[in-house]
């Protein structure tokens, strides 16, 4: 029973910290990384350990944080209101507790090994994350999205400034794929989970604008998205084998997107977004960090 027990903590622990997030942005953070070292044909791998352990332990910092402060919102929203802190399976003060544990270690890990800007990139991702959209944007305004992404973008550049110790053109580039992808990412989930948001009294772009502007601002960023990931080779930094993947999947992923402008069924076709936004982030990470060795 006690094995059994401590299993059962563990999971419920490990579930705060939204390993879906995580590791979607460690991912990224890995992918920022590689497409440096592969860029500057310089690999360190005592760097890239402790640039994703001290990243990922910020991030974990933050989605813990994250968690404690949006319970009164995921209490009303089908797909949350089952979370542990919710259902009081785990103390709040616990959560705070873990948040700042794992926090600490992260920042103390990018301090000693990695550099300043790596640092400086965190502290930003972890404040506009926790305070400028969880605490702020996402519950007082529409534009909570385009705040989100900021801090879902920051894993990928501080991967790529680990390594290259710059913010060069192509530091601003890789950020901007991500802000980008993350904007039709969400808003698909906002149309078919728009009930709950508006139950949950969250404005966002569906509830507050319609689903209807949802689906064009959709459009836009996703030619948007196509337009910055394809630029990288335009600017000298991948090849075109990189191009053409890309080019391949950002064009049909756009022509998904141009379905959504007409008549349908909305959920479906935003659900259907949504899951190719998933495979595109994959495949984008896995090409990405080898893209300057291709041709």
């Amino acid at each position: 029973m006690a094995q059994g027990s401590s299993l059962a903590t563990f999971k419920d622990y490990y579930s705060i910290v939204k390993p879906g997030v995580l590791y979607g942005n460690a991912l990224t953070a890995a992918a920022g990384f590689l497409f440096a070292s592969a860029y500057f044909k310089v690999f360190d791998i005592w760097l890239f350990i402790a640039t994703m352990v001290g990243t990922t332990f910020v991030i974990a910092s933050a989605c813990a944080l994250n968690n404690f402060l949006d319970q009164d919102i995921d209490s009303k929203m089908a797909r949350t209101k089952t979370r542990v802190l919710v259902a009081g399976k785990v103390d709040g003060f616990k959560a705070v507790i873990l948040s700042a544990v794992l926090g600490s270690l992260g920042l103390v890990i990018l301090i000693l090994f990695t550099n300043l800007l790596v640092v400086a990139v965190g502290i930003m991702g972890f404040i506009v994350y926790v305070v400028l959209y969880g605490m702020l944007s996402k519950r007082l305004s529409i534009h909570g999205t385009l705040v989100g992404s900021v801090s879902g973008a920051a894993p990928i550049l501080a991967g790529y400034v680990a390594v290259s110790g710059v913010i060069d053109p192509a530091a601003v580039i890789v950020f901007l794929i991500l802000f980008l992808w993350q904007m039709p990412e969400f808003y698909s989930i906002a149309i078919y989970r728009r009930k709950e948001y508006k139950a949950a009294g969250v404005p966002v772009m569906s509830v507050v604008k319609g689903v209807d502007s949802t689906k064009i601002q959709i459009f836009l960023y996703t030619f948007a998205f196509v337009i910055a990931t394809t630029s990288l080779t335009f600017f000298g930094y991948t090849g075109y084998i990189y191009l053409i993947v890309m080019s391949g999947l950002g064009l049909y992923w756009l022509h998904l997107g141009y379905l959504g402008l007409k008549e349908g069924s909305k959920d479906a076709w935003a659900r259907q977004m949504f899951r190719f936004s998933l495979i595109i982030l994959l495949a984008f990470c896995v090409i990405v960090s080898v893209g300057p060795l291709l041709p």
